[in-house]
């Protein structure tokens, strides 16, 4: 075996992990009207820990690509596309599920009948999402790293994506292209899969895993490939270590400057974006190479590779337990006022356990609510660690 092939990076894994319970803590509050502030989103252009946390997975799912597919010599067959479409349709299917679960109606309008609730509950189902994004990006950014094959095409095939992802925006945006009422991203969605299937968290139809941003999505994925490709060639880690740093610092200073004319944006993953996030994920994994691969630090780690392991699998089931306790398990109870009088109200079990275990333990403000957060993760931390004791590997 070559010595390319032979390189192992331990910090791959480390980092994967870490991003999926960066992606659990951020969608499990303890309240989402007391957030921890760091755990919050941008409002609309801008950048918080919470947005590094998605293009960060993007960027692994390609540097992983550039180990996984060496046993088909990097290039495009019938074996590698054949990988790649099927596991594309089993993550967008999975993701499409999880948004269905638990494929019915928790909130039932009582004068609709049960057929009438199950069309009106497919007919108002989100299609897009955030395993569906990674499905999409994967299999675009896959297939032509693996067409091109040679790093400077597939840099030109980066700008490329990224310019076009650009170029529909202003061309066909409104006054201001980046706004959200003047962007062409989400009306392309609506047009494609219909209003009733786009996400509203924003105050309007608007999806931020939308179609556009695919190709710039895809962009973040090559820009992980092409840095995976790098490092598993170097013939000393070390210098791979030095090489990412500068890599990394470049791809910053490059987002700063186009942000002054294209905003750093993570619901349309504008090119500025993917250059800043890339920026932040190089560096974070060139830290790690040096601190796990070289020092040997790796038992510090240790939670953050079992999760890494089995990534997928855990973002999906914290999703199915999250929807179960918050929508399924409900009961009534009896809850005090302020003005003093009680009240009969429905609590789910999420609830229950955020108000008398993390608020009399922090209170009802952004500490208990990560409290709820934190522990929510080590949930699926503890079960990543015990596959991996029993040396189970679940791939999506």
């Amino acid at each position: 075996m070559s010595k390319e092939l032979s390189q192992r990076y331990t910090a791959l894994d480390v980092l994967r992990g870490m991003t999926i319970a960066g992606m659990i803590l951020v969608n499990n509050p303890g309240s989402w009207k007391t957030i921890f502030p760091p755990l919050r989103h941008a409002a609309w252009h801008g950048c918080t820990p919470t947005d590094l946390v998605f293009p960060f997975f993007l960027f692994i799912v390609g540097a992983a690509l550039a180990f996984a597919f060496a046993k088909y010599n990097d290039t495009l067959n019938s074996s590698s596309v054949k990988k790649i479409l099927i596991r594309t349709l089993f993550i967008f299917l999975t993701g499409l599920a999880l948004n269905a679960f638990p494929f019915y109606n928790t909130s039932p309008n009582p004068e609709l009948s049960f057929g009438e609730n199950w069309m009106v509950f497919l007919q108002n189902l989100r299609i897009l999402g955030v395993l569906q994004r990674i499905a999409l990006c994967y299999m675009v950014g896959a297939l032509i790293a693996l067409w091109l094959q040679k790093p400077k095409k597939i840099i030109v095939a980066g700008v490329i994506l990224m310019f076009l992802h650009w170029l529909i925006l202003v061309l066909f945006g409104g006054e201001d292209p980046f706004s959200k009422e003047g962007t062409i991203s989400g009306n392309i969605d609506v047009a494609l899969i219909g209003i009733s299937h786009v996400y509203k968290g924003f105050g309007m139809p608007f999806e931020p895993e939308g179609f556009l941003g695919v190709l710039s999505g895809s962009a973040t994925v090559l820009f992980g490939y092409l840095i995976g490709g790098h490092i598993r060639k170097s013939k000393e880690k070390i210098t791979a270590v030095s090489d990412l740093y500068t890599i990394g610092l470049i791809s910053l200073g490059v987002a700063m400057v186009m942000s002054i004319f294209i905003p750093i944006n993570k619901p349309l993953w504008t090119p500025s974006y993917v250059l800043y996030a890339g920026g932040w994920s190089v560096l974070m994994l060139s830290l790690f190479i040096y601190f796990i691969d070289i020092k040997g630090k790796e038992k510090i780690f240790f939670p953050f590779k079992a999760l890494g392991l089995n990534p997928l699998f855990a973002f999906a089931m914290a999703a199915i337990m999250s929807r179960t306790f918050s929508r399924i398990i409900r009961w009534e109870t009896t809850v005090l006022q302020d003005d003093g009088t009680m009240k009969e109200t429905t609590v789910s079990a999420a609830n229950w356990f955020y108000q008398h275990i993390c608020v009399p333990l922090l209170g009802n403000n952004q500490f208990g609510s990560l409290l709820y957060a934190l522990l929510y993760v080590s949930i699926f931390t503890g079960m990543a660690i015990f596959l991996y004791k029993k040396k189970i590997v679940i791939k999506l």
